[in-house]
């Protein structure tokens, strides 16, 4: 693989700036392995030469267009020896091997530059070109570079589809043999696109080769029960894996009446997975050694790692950077490992002394110590798995990677998560919002109230409580407060169709039971289906109980069937009625929950197993209380309804002038580059610049400027404070309202507290005040949020958020998500108010805010939202306050090419 060489370019300066830190990344390639890129460097040349003696005659011909066998050490220098800016060079490398290359060399005096790439045979078809295109069209887009060109043999199939592959529009023309290609490199929504869909495959592959090894070493085996290799060993067995298992321990030549090997290395054959158990300070030499055997991923049960501190994270972060480099996926440190129930593979490389059968549910938890709870928690309920991966310290493979990895796994259809913190909150958004389209995400987050664990907050991101809501709500993730709920949710997903509405019947054999479930199904906003619950009777028959279930089931203006049940009240055996229960549910297509209170606990034909050994479709998920059945129902049927709900536009907007508002923001950070307050006339210039609708406004220092103000806006108006202790504060007299002329005027500021500026603004007619702001969060990005003004509901917290960007159907539901929405809705009789401008709003400030990442912080207080019919000169809303807070950019920064989480 390769393109020419660039055009000539004078000797570098050796006094060049060194690369930015953020050019090294880790790499998943397309194969799902891992490769370490990083700038080229002089110490380069050694590896450089091995790269070119290793290359076919084929690969050096496509690179330099002719037979060229050795590189001379004019070029070696050269290519070695580059400035970071005009030439940058990125080099590829696996353990201590360099094994590609790639380059750009800017035309001198153009903003265009030649890029050419090299790839060692025995990798090519990984993938490594499209990183290498991706990564140095990001370096360029950095130097001011905005077009790529290269020239590459007609031949040399494989490059040119690298190019015409990236998504960008690529200009081509021929001469004598060559393909002349030039594309300007700025991200557009197709390059996104394809790096997502190469990232997503990549990072899946990386996760199977995890999941389905074909043998399997535990490193730190032992006999003695006591110890965890032990455990391991015995679960691999037990659970009978397909492959072969090696044991490795230095001191036994048997374990478990497996033959054992002194170390990784001895072993003859190859070794795809190694769980590691040994003491933390021996666990660097065994991935050392693990590297040398060419071991295709780990799983790190020992702890002693990050959850101990900063030299344990450290040693974490040393531990996965080997790892990387060598090619391997990391699980652990400190976790307690992963399971694969597939019949094909029976992979149960962990630490639990029992794991659920077969399933539909892929489960992700974070912690290793709860690990072996959960899993007891969903074989209990009989949720059948297929894969769980602990992630314990969550050092390398995350959440992320599993929704990578479920997202097209044929086996899983439900994902559930136990999360205790985010690697990375934005791409979480983007791939649960993708999973969730086709199959339902449900998580539990701990840490809601009290942040992070101690020991994990070296490596994990604290996400606000409000981020994370918004971030569910945004993604179609189902958010449950319980482990017991994240179970109770699943199964039901696991077992039963999604509902196409909120109608609730109620079926059963007790009327205070029957009761409870109806309160239950208001309480969780649901709709009763008929007036009262369908009763059999404490004598009612399976026959009484089955008419009424398919009756229930067939009704048109039903969408879900809750029953209820109590055997102690008939004589017929309970297994009875539980058959029929599993009878109607398997032939509805409707959801059916129950809950079937008996001594002898749930009947077990409500749970039968299909022909893969699995719980059946229709197996009916039975609850210990109504209200948790219900409270289950309610969670699926939101999330059925924002999977119903279309995906959205983001609209284009009228009166957009992006340039006169970055100009703004640019200006004032050159001023102040840590950032600072805009100026109201700055404020009013940028909101002006997305027309965002302002009462006419005029500052003021003294009272014959004020009433030349007011007479420029027109009476009525209102002056208010600039002093920030004052700004709003109508109880404090910093805000004087609805002044009829220039006497009132000149009465208002000489009682409003002397020494700053005032603010002249038209009086805005009658309305509800309402609250839009920006609030950005360093590690997560920027939220809208929406509310009624007021004390109130500033006390009670009555704010809804949404995450960037905002599709028009996310700014309808923002505006509906308060619960005093009503007050905008025509309460009592008022003129609903127009709820239309209130979204146009709200999708204004998002561009605003997804345009300009240096907008660390925007509030609109108050925006006056009145009746649809014109008022006011023809608005139904203005906005009568704002401030906006600029800073360098943090987490909404566009993301960069595809890397593996630091």
């Amino acid at each position: 693989m390769g393109a020419a060489a660039g055009p000539a370019a004078a000797p570098p300066d050796e006094e060049a700036p060194q690369p930015p830190a953020h050019w090294q990344a880790d790499i998943v390639a397309a194969d799902g392995g891992t490769v370490h890129l990083r700038p080229i460097c002089p110490e380069d040349a050694e590896g450089l030469t091995g790269l070119m003696e290793r290359s076919s005659d084929q690969t050096r011909y496509y690179r330099f267009f002719g037979p060229m066998k050795r590189l001379s050490d004019r070029d070696l220098h050269r290519f070695t020896h580059v400035d970071h800016t005009d030439r940058v060079a990125f080099v590829l490398l696996l353990g201590e091997q360099l094994i590609g290359v790639g380059r750009y060399d800017r035309y001198p005096g153009t903003t265009d530059a030649e890029v050419a790439f090299l790839v060692e045979d025995a990798h090519q078809g990984r993938g490594l070109g499209s990183v290498l295109l991706e990564h140095l069209a990001a370096a360029a887009r950095e130097r001011g570079i905005t077009n790529f060109v290269a020239e590459v043999l007609t031949q040399n199939g494989r490059m040119v589809r690298v190019f015409l592959d990236a998504g960008y529009q690529a200009t081509r023309s021929y001469e004598e043999g060559v393909v002349h290609l030039t594309f300007p490199i700025a991200p557009t929504e197709t390059s996104l696109a394809v790096a997502y869909e190469r990232e997503q495959r990549s990072e899946s592959r990386s996760i199977a080769r995890l999941l389905t090894p074909r043998s399997v070493a535990v490193v730190g085996a032992s006999n003695d029960e006591a110890k965890i290799g032990n455990l391991v060993l015995r679960n691999l067995l037990d659970h009978g894996f397909e492959g072969p298992v090696y044991p490795v321990n230095p001191g036994a030549r048997h374990v478990r009446g497996v033959p054992a090997y002194a170390s990784i290395e001895a072993i003859p054959d190859d070794v795809d997975l190694a769980v590691v158990a040994v003491p933390a300070d021996e666990v660097a030499g065994v991935v050392e050694a693990c590297r040398r055997k060419r071991v295709r991923g780990l799983v790190v049960i020992s702890g002693g790692f990050g959850e101990t501190g900063p030299a344990g994270r450290e040693a974490e972060r040393r531990l996965v950077a080997s790892a990387r480099a060598s090619g391997m996926r990391v699980v652990g440190p400190n976790c307690l490992g992963i399971v694969n129930t597939d019949p094909a593979i029976r992979l149960d490389a962990s630490l639990a002394p029992r794991v659920p059968a077969r399933g539909r549910v892929g489960f992700f938890a974070q912690s290793g110590a709860l690990g072996v709870a959960l899993l007891e928690r969903a074989r209990s309920r009989n949720i059948g798995l297929s894969s769980f991966v602990s992630a314990g310290n969550r050092a390398d493979v995350s959440g992320n990677d599993l929704l990578q990895y479920w997202a097209t796994d044929p086996g899983t259809e439900v994902v559930l998560l136990h999360l205790e913190s985010f690697g990375n909150p934005r791409k979480f958004a983007r791939l649960a919002r993708t999973v969730a389209r086709t199959k339902p995400v449900v998580a539990v987050k701990s840490g809601r109230h009290g942040g992070l664990t101690p020991g994990l907050a070296g490596t994990s991101v604290a996400v606000p409580e409000q981020s994370v809501a918004a971030l569910f709500a945004s993604a179609g993730v189902i958010r449950v407060e319980t482990v017991a709920q994240l179970f109770e949710v699943g199964l039901l997903l696991a077992h039963q169709p999604l509902p196409d509405g909120d109608r609730v019947a109620v079926v059963g054999n007790s009327t205070a039971m029957g009761v409870l479930v109806a309160d239950a199904v208001l309480d969780q906003g649901l709709a009763l289906a008929h007036e009262a619950p369908v009763d059999i009777g404490t004598n009612g028959s399976p026959e009484a109980f089955r008419a009424a279930l398919q009756a229930a089931v067939d009704d048109d203006g039903v969408d879900s069937v809750v029953a209820v049940f109590l055997p102690p009240l008939v004589r017929t055996p309970p297994d009875e009625f539980g058959r029929v229960l599993r009878e109607v549910a398997a032939g509805s297509a409707k959801p059916v929950v129950a809950t079937f209170l008996s001594a002898e606990g749930v009947p077990p034909e409500l749970t039968v197993p299909d022909d893969a050994g699995m719980p059946a479709r229709g197996s009916v998920p039975s609850y210990s209380t109504p209200e948790r059945a219900v409270i289950a129902l309610a969670r699926v049927t939101e999330y059925a309804r924002w999977r119903r709900r279309p995906m959205g536009t983001v609209p284009e907007l009228a009166g957009v002038d992006a340039a006169r508002a970055r100009s703004v923001v640019l200006g004032a950070m050159a001023e102040s580059p840590a950032g600072r307050p805009l100026t109201d006339d700055e404020t009013l210039e940028l909101l002006a610049a997305y027309g965002v609708p302002l009462l006419g406004t005029r500052t003021a220092t003294t009272a014959d400027e004020a009433v030349a103000a007011a007479d420029a806006v027109g009476y009525p108006v209102v002056l208010k404070s600039t002093a920030p202790w004052l700004r709003h504060r109508t109880d404090l007299g910093g805000v004087r309202l609805d002044l009829p002329d220039a006497a009132a005027v000149r009465a208002a500021f000489a009682a409003i507290p002397a020494g700053d500026p005032v603010i002249v603004q038209e009086m805005a007619a009658p309305g509800v005040a309402t609250v839009v702001e920006v609030v950005d969060d360093p590690s997560f990005g920027a939220l809208v949020s929406f509310g009624v003004g007021g004390v109130a509901t500033e006390l009670l917290g009555d704010r809804a958020y949404r995450t960037l960007p905002l599709t028009d159907l996310d700014a309808a539901e923002l505006v509906r998500a308060p619960r005093a929405w009503p007050l905008l809705d025509g309460w009592r009789g008022a003129e609903r108010v127009d709820v239309a401008a209130l979204e146009d709003l709200l999708l204004r400030v998002a561009r605003l805010a997804d345009d300009l990442p240096e907008v660390l912080g925007l509030s609109l207080s108050p925006v006056i939202v009145g009746p649809v019919n014109p008022w006011h000169g023809g608005r139904s809303l203005v906005v009568a306050g704002a401030t906006v807070r600029v800073g360098p950019p943090t987490a909404r920064v566009q993301p960069g090419p595809r890397r593996m989480r630091d």
